[in-house]
C-alpha cells in the first residue's frame, strides 16, 4: 500500500508539473514605441527696425489774439527742436504735426485761421532752428478742442501742441 501511495503521489506530482508547466505561455506583444518628434528651433530672421520714436515735445502758449512766439516759449521750441534733430540723426522715421488751438472768444472762422497762424509760426521757428520742414505738418483746431471752459483759464487754450507719428 505504501508503494501504491508513493506511485499515486508521484503520478499526481508529474501530472501537476505537466499541467502547470505544459500550458502555453501568454505571448506578450512588445509595445511599439511611438517615434519622438523633436522640432528643430527655427532660425529667427533678424529685421532691423528703426528705434521707437519717444519724443517728449512740450506745448507752447500764446497771448490773446496773437500768433507771435513769446520768449519763454522760444526756449521750449529750442528744446523741442533739439529732440527732433537728435531723433532724426538716430535714423528714426516720423512726422510731427503742430496743432494750433484757440480760446472760444471770437468767431469759429476767425479762431480756425488764428490757430493755423499759430501752428505756422511754430513750424517756421522750428525750421529756423534747423529742423527739416518736410517732417513738420500743421493743422488748426481753432476752438474745437478746448482744454478748459473756465474763462479764468482761457490762456491754457491758446496753444500749439506737438504730436509725433511714426512713418
Amino acid at each position: 500500500m505504501k508503494t501504491a501511495l508513493k506511485l499515486t503521489t508521484l503520478l499526481l506530482g508529474i501530472f501537476l508539473i505537466l499541467a502547470v508547466g505544459g500550458c502555453p505561455k501568454k505571448c506578450v506583444k512588445p509595445v511599439a514605441e511611438e517615434p519622438v518628434v523633436v522640432e528643430q528651433p527655427k532660425e529667427e530672421s533678424v529685421v532691423e527696425t528703426a528705434p521707437k520714436v519717444t519724443l517728449n515735445l512740450q506745448t507752447i502758449y500764446f497771448d490773446f489774439d496773437k500768433s507771435e512766439i513769446r520768449p519763454g516759449d522760444a526756449q521750449i521750441l529750442q528744446r523741442n527742436a533739439d529732440q527732433i534733430k537728435q531723433a532724426v540723426n538716430q535714423g528714426q522715421k516720423f512726422t510731427v504735426t503742430i496743432e494750433g488751438h484757440c480760446c472760444p472768444i471770437g468767431t469759429s472762422e476767425y479762431n480756425m485761421a488764428l490757430g493755423q497762424r499759430r501752428a505756422e509760426a511754430a513750424k517756421a521757428y522750428l525750421v529756423k532752428l534747423g529742423v527739416d520742414g518736410s517732417i513738420l505738418n500743421t493743422i488748426s483746431y481753432g476752438e474745437e478742442r478746448l482744454v478748459t471752459t473756465d474763462e479764468a483759464q482761457y490762456h491754457l487754450n491758446r496753444r500749439c501742441e506737438f504730436k509725433v507719428s511714426e512713418k
